[in-house]
């Protein structure tokens, strides 16, 4: 699956290739850090995302949730478990933004 990156980022990423790098190793360190596979680092990744409210992240960790294996049912499910941390509104918000990468073309 080919990613859409962002202008902004793609902008950031030639404007300051040594930042983008460095923020790339620390995620990447991150990710290794502890006993968990790539395919539920995504998950967390995207969950995280959702509950800080970070559209872009979402959009992004979506794509790379994907990528790793989940299916858009699965990060639906995802979304809808964190009704009762963060709320309703928040969680319908959350679906949207999964629906805006998975469902390109489909009414919500």
């Amino acid at each position: 699956m080919a990613r859409n990156i962002p202008s902004a980022y793609g902008k950031m990423k030639a404007e300051h290739p040594k930042v983008h790098a460095a923020y790339e190793a620390l995620g990447a360190a991150c990710a290794k850090a502890g006993p968990l596979d790539a395919r539920t680092v995504a998950l967390v990744k995207l969950a995280t995302s959702m509950g800080a409210g970070l559209e872009g992240a979402a959009h992004s960790h979506t794509r790379k949730a994907l990528e790793a294996g989940w299916t858009p049912e699965e990060l639906m499910h995802a979304a809808v478990l964190g009704t009762p941390t963060i709320g309703f509104p928040s969680m319908m918000r959350n679906r949207g933004w999964i629906q805006d990468v998975v469902g390109k073309g489909k009414k919500r």
